[in-house]
């Protein structure tokens, strides 16, 4: 090298060569800022660092007050079938006795109005089914604690709700049932006709002025809310507005002379009392074994496949083994770092993936007590849906770890922990969004990219 050019490199000339090796990058690439082998600086990119990954089952999904009343069934072929049962209760608005002497009683009828989001999940193209029945058991939230062994709360727990996996009795007689075509796009409103002395019972106790329908607190004790069940051959979940109105029909004789017809109606009162909840059956998949207390599936044990699910709360567990002692060398200053995720479902088909996925930080124990924020932040980074290119290359999902990895370097907080690649919120407590993460010779396509500069 010519002695004045050496001599004459300044910081602004070091800075716009590091700019030009950061773009132009490969693999394993050093590039000195002399021709000696000797030299002060390298800046280098790694992306082959250990990824461990398994299948984990979350426990403990609360699904109270998300605004959707999801019912129904859908299957996957690689992960079997799920399905949304939605419980709530229903109560009056106003105790008003406005009813006409004269009226009768006319009909009985639950009104869904399909949720704004349009929100499907499956096959629209068969007819489904859903029955409502009286809850025979009174709803009754649940406070989640550390148990005997004092274990953490997961994080998305902020104190007494309805779970996922909570099931309250109901008559085994349907008040009504109806079968429809799930236009999902054109649907304004679903109308059942529920029992007819249900009806007249409802109408007379209002009527007569009678202590159970004097507040929404006796009217519980009285009549304890419903259930919608997806009939057995259900295809297709769907998300309906928690604005349903349970509508006490009747007709009267108006001063005119004419037939006049009136309305009572009934609504979800408090949304705290409105939940799904979600059962799967994974019979015959690679992940028949796996529960909440199993541990998780490791992804040797399922061909390489592994999975994230809204509702049912499945996550990816991803652990580094190597990247602690690598970022221990003193010598290494990371300048950038992302995780990309590669996802083999496509987004054109009747099963949605999710926009956005997180990262929850899980303990020791296997539970997530924290969350991957934003880079210098406080709010959870949620890595966006990159959809694949025209040639076929598949969807991304893609991190920034930069904090996280200097966080990993400087302190011991991540010491014992693993990150749990999750749908993003609220969808995670809402949907049934599912993304297959794509294989590559029986290994998840999971890559930790490093951009890092390294003083000798």
């Amino acid at each position: 090298m010519n002695p004045f050019l050496k001599r004459s490199i300044n910081y602004p000339v070091i800075a716009l060569l590091l700019l030009v090796i950061t773009a132009a990058c490969d693999k394993d690439m050093s590039v000195m800022l002399d021709n000696s082998t000797t030299g002060d600086v390298g800046v280098s990119f790694v992306d082959s660092f250990t990824v461990n990954t398994s299948t984990v089952q979350l426990r403990d999904m609360p699904t109270a007050a998300t605004g959707s009343i999801l019912v129904g069934k859908a299957a996957l072929p690689n992960s079997g079938s799920v399905s949304s049962t939605s419980y709530f209760q229903i109560g009056f608005s106003n105790f008003t006795n406005d009813i006409p002497q004269d009226a009768v009683f006319d009909s009985l009828n639950l009104v869904l109005k399909p949720h704004s989001s349009r929100y499907y999940f499956g096959d629209t193209t068969k007819i489904q089914e859903i029955n409502v029945h009286q809850l025979s058991e009174t709803l009754e939230t649940k406070t989640i604690t550390g148990g005997i062994q004092n274990q953490a709360i997961p994080v998305y727990v902020t104190g007494a709700s309805l779970f996922s996996d909570q099931q309250f009795a109901y008559t085994p007689d349907a008040l009504g049932t109806l079968q429809f075509n799930p236009r999902i796009r054109s649907i304004d409103t679903l109308d059942i006709r529920l029992n007819q002395t249900l009806g007249q019972n409802l109408f007379d106790l209002i009527k007569a002025n009678d202590l159970r329908v004097s507040s929404n607190e006796n009217f519980r004790e009285y009549f304890k809310g419903l259930a919608l069940v997806p009939g057995d051959d259900n295809t297709v979940a769907i998300a309906f507005n928690d604005t349903i109105q349970v509508k006490i029909n009747y007709s009267y004789v108006g001063t005119d002379g004419f037939k006049r017809t009136g309305a009572k109606s009934l609504s979800i009162v408090d949304r705290n009392f409105q939940y799904n909840n979600i059962e799967y059956d994974r019979t015959g998949t690679a992940f028949e074994t796996l529960s909440p207390a199993g541990g998780g599936l490791a992804a040797s044990a399922t061909g390489g496949l592994t999975y994230v699910q809204s509702g049912t709360g499945v996550v990816a567990k991803l652990q580094f083994p190597s990247l602690k002692e690598f970022l221990q060398d003193d010598n290494i200053s990371v300048n950038r770092a992302e995780l990309v995720v590669e996802t083999s479902s496509p987004t054109n088909t009747m099963y949605g993936i999710p926009e956005n996925l997180m990262l929850f930080v899980a303990d020791h124990d296997g539970v997530p007590t924290s969350f991957l924020s934003t880079p210098y932040g406080t709010g959870i980074q949620q890595a966006s849906y990159i959809p694949g290119n025209q040639m076929g290359g598949n969807g991304s999902y893609r991190f920034n770890m930069i904090v996280y990895l200097k966080n990993l370097k400087s302190s011991t907080i991540y010491d014992n922990t693993s990150l749990y690649l999750s749908t993003g919120t609220p969808a995670l407590f809402s949907t049934l969004n599912t993304a297959f993460i794509a294989t590559e010779n029986e290994k998840p396509k999971i890559k930790l990219n490093i951009l890092y500069t390294k003083f000798r």
